[in-house]
């Protein structure tokens, strides 16, 4: 316990701790009256404001307003391109190929006059001429392979069903002269149109037999250099329905260059957005030359002509073993004299050859 007699008491006086509380007495009693609190000020300093206050009246105004419609938020700005072309940046370019095959084929090239008493001179079919033996002989061709070409799409082949390829086991057999009478036959026809392409790049002859002079590119040119577009080296021709693509400059790197890549694509452009389009390869001998060989993977049909009087077993089978790669291969008996069946085609119409 403790000793309460000890506790200091209050001077004893007149007003001696009148008006004052307890705790005033006890600070004044045990000396802490430099312990006191800091003084506050009358009046405290208005705080700053973080912006100006808006004046009432404008205020008010402003939620009065009904707010405009907005507009949809504009598309930032693309930066500008750097003012020097050597330092501006390259935008990537699709390829021109991919570009190039979803767009139709068509041929504008000049149109160019045959000489039909030339074609004459050459035992070949007059346009607009007379009907013979030899035109009604390759009508019957024609249709077997136009039947065959519709067929092969109707089936979903549509990528070769229109590549013909003319070709024989050896020369002299007559390939140009079947393949060029072949697509003055189908030139004839009123829902087709044909392109003759001189495929025989050693020795083309196509231009020289139809009477054509040789000019330009043609397609070779178009597989060894990627910026020439095949569709320029067609030629047009006076008869309806029929163009011509020359063989072009000669090189000794034919069959290579048949070989890459890029050839399907080149001949895919042939035939783009075009399926009325027949293509006629007249290419080199099988046995003498190998472009026939590898122009037999990029086409449905394959037309041998060989002659009756010359060809042998054997240089046939050859043939047809170097052109297994086609899927249709027909043959074609040229310089027949005797025919089993007595048919003579054209007699009928007053004509006899």
């Amino acid at each position: 316990m403790t000793e309460q007699s000890k506790i200091p008491l209050p001077p004893e006086g007149e007003g001696a701790g009148q008006g004052k509380s307890l705790i005033e007495r006890a600070s004044g009693t045990f000396g802490l009256e430099t312990f006191k609190p800091a003084p506050v000020p009358v009046e405290l300093a208005k705080p700053r404001a973080k912006r100006p206050a808006e004046p009432v009246a404008e205020a008010q105004a402003a939620k009065e307003t009904p707010l405009a419609p907005t507009s949809e938020p504009e598309a930032p700005a693309m930066p500008e391109a750097p003012a020097d072309p050597a330092i501006a940046i390259d935008a990537p370019e699709p390829p021109v190929e991919s570009a190039r095959a979803s767009e139709p084929t068509r041929f504008s090239g000049k149109k160019h006059k045959i000489d039909r008493e030339h074609l004459h001179e050459q035992g070949l079919i007059e346009p607009e001429g007379a009907v013979t033996a030899l035109l009604e002989e390759f009508r019957i061709v024609k249709r077997q392979l136009l039947r065959a070409a519709r067929e092969a799409q109707a089936n979903g082949r549509p990528a070769n069903a229109q590549r013909v390829l003319v070709c024989s086991p050896l020369p002299g057999e007559g390939k140009t002269f079947c393949a060029t009478n072949l697509a003055l036959a189908i030139a004839a026809e009123k829902d087709s149109e044909v392109l003759l392409v001189d495929a025989d790049f050693a020795k083309p002859s196509v231009l020289s037999v139809l009477g054509l002079a040789s000019e330009g590119a043609g397609l070779m040119d178009a597989l060894a250099d990627p910026s020439i577009r095949v569709e320029d080296c067609v030629l047009g021709t006076d008869i309806p329905g029929l163009w011509v693509l020359p063989a072009g400059n000669q090189t000794t790197r034919d069959s290579e260059y048949l070989a890459s890549s890029r050839t399907a694509k080149v001949l895919d452009r042939l035939t783009a957005g075009a399926p009325n389009r027949m293509v006629i390869f007249d290419s080199p001998p099988a046995l003498a030359a190998s472009p026939a060989a590898e122009l037999a993977k990029y086409v449905g049909q394959a037309l041998l002509v060989v002659r009756a009087d010359s060809t042998g077993q054997s240089s046939i089978e050859d043939a047809l073993s170097l052109l297994s790669t086609c899927p249709d291969i027909k043959l074609l008996l040229n310089a027949a004299m005797f025919i089993p069946s007595g048919r003579q085609f054209g007699a009928y119409y007053g004509y006899g050859g």
